[in-house]
């Protein structure tokens, strides 16, 4: 993975590239996207028709 020094110099190309009022920006549209995301998984849980257990006959005179 990543160490911090590296961390650190990809943040300053970032600052460097996008200017400092670009990432607030940026910081927020992430957000937003986390929580629709997170909105859309519970309503896609919810709409879902839970599976309940249902016992199946049994044959009694065995196929063969």
């Amino acid at each position: 993975m990543f160490g911090f020094s590296e961390l650190i110099i990809i943040a300053l190309v970032i600052f460097v590239l996008f200017g400092a009022a670009a990432i607030p920006r940026f910081a927020r549209s992430l957000g937003q996207a986390k929580s629709e995301f997170e909105k859309g998984s519970k309503s896609a849980d919810a709409a879902k028709p839970k599976k309940t257990a249902e016992k199946k006959p049994r044959s009694s005179a065995k196929l063969k």
